[in-house]
């Protein structure tokens, strides 16, 4: 029985409650209608003879693509500006630049006992001297057995071994170095941040631990000397460590032999100048990748000197025939600021050819 005010025969069908109780909450709302792509003729039009009941009506454009190609074009303009911002900002956070230490050296002469040996030529001189059995050139310096530390690989290892390797090349036995002519091979190694204190070196040499240029290279006063061979003898080691995470370090100890003669007297008796070099190179990531070298220490002797000259400009040698001058070094101030010692030695008689 339906309930008080139903019909007899209950709800009828499209009235409320009925059938289309369910489709109540599909909404048909202006947009959705004026979106259709059928439309049906109005009851005027209808009259007019028309045969079809609706009409299809033009596709809505609603500009979408319009859209989309803005809308990339902002994107675009804001990924560009970032990049731009990121580079050019003024308030960029700096990088933290590197910590250079200027290079620290100390030169040191060997003055001889007596007279300097000589010989008619440079072959017999080397074989019959404690350089008898060293390699001629580059071939003395060897690259060591290397092998990867706790922060580099080898291949980086090698790099720092090799370059090192190229700098002692370059400052010992090219000849245009050796005789003055030219610092250029050496120099171009030399990172950046120290190229201020070899030009000043080269440009005011002094005897302070800090600007004689033959703590960066093997020079001989080309007025008094010049190669009598180019064949220079060379022994010695290269050693790698790490010294923290972020830096190499490689240990270059060598001894060169080099036979010289009087500058422009080519008939003129041969001797032996020895220089030991020991110098220590610094690594850090950016060096590995531009081959270029950091020099913290350097330290030569040299032989045979005189004491009395002054061998921070060029390495004045001591020729066939000649003896120390008599003398020794300038005097050491020890109340003078960042003062170094003058230092001086005697080349033991071992160290000479032998008759």
């Amino acid at each position: 029985m339906g309930g008080p005010g139903d019909p007899p025969e209950g709800t009828p069908e499209g009235g409320p409650g009925g059938a289309e109780d369910e489709y109540r909450s599909v909404v048909f709302d202006e947009s959705f209608v004026r979106a259709a792509r059928l439309q049906e003729y109005s009851a005027q039009e209808r009259m007019a003879d028309r045969a079809p009941a609706v009409r299809r009506r033009p596709p809505l454009h609603r500009g979408l693509t319009r859209q989309v190609l803005i809308l990339a074009m902002l994107i675009a303009v804001a990924f560009g500006t970032a990049i731009y911002m990121g580079v050019r900002h003024p308030y960029s956070s700096p990088q933290v630049r590197r910590l250079i230490e200027p290079l620290r050296m100390t030169v040191i002469p060997l003055a001889p006992q007596g007279k300097v040996p000589g010989a008619a030529d440079a072959e017999s001189l080397f074989a019959h001297s404690p350089a008898a059995q060293f390699e001629i050139g580059a071939e003395g310096i060897p690259l060591p057995a290397s092998h990867s530390t706790a922060h580099f690989s080898h291949s980086q290892v090698v790099a720092a071994l090799s370059t090192a390797k190229n700098y002692v090349v370059r400052s010992s036995l090219y000849p245009e170095v050796l005789t003055g002519r030219q610092v250029g091979p050496a120099r171009s190694l030399l990172d950046p941040d120290q190229l201020d204190q070899f030009d000043q070196s080269l440009d005011h040499p002094a005897a302070d631990g800090r600007h004689a240029p033959t703590g960066w290279l093997v020079r001989l006063d080309p007025s008094l000397a010049q190669l009598a061979d180019d064949k220079i003898r060379v022994r010695g080691s290269l050693q790698a460590t790490e010294s923290d995470s972020a830096t190499l370090e490689i240990t270059a100890d060598h001894t060169f032999v080099y036979a010289l003669r009087p500058t422009g007297a080519a008939d003129a008796p041969v001797s032996l100048f020895t220089v030991r070099r020991e110098v220590t190179f610094r690594f850090h990531r950016d060096d590995l990748r531009t081959h270029q070298v950091q020099l913290v220490t350097s330290s030569v002797q040299a032989g045979p000197l005189s004491c009395a000259e002054d061998a921070s400009a060029y390495l004045h040698p001591l020729l066939a025939g000649q003896t120390a001058k008599p003398g020794g070094p300038a005097g050491t101030n020890p109340y003078a600021p960042d003062n170094t010692p003058a230092l001086c030695g005697t080349l033991a008689t071992g160290a000479q050819p032998r008759g």
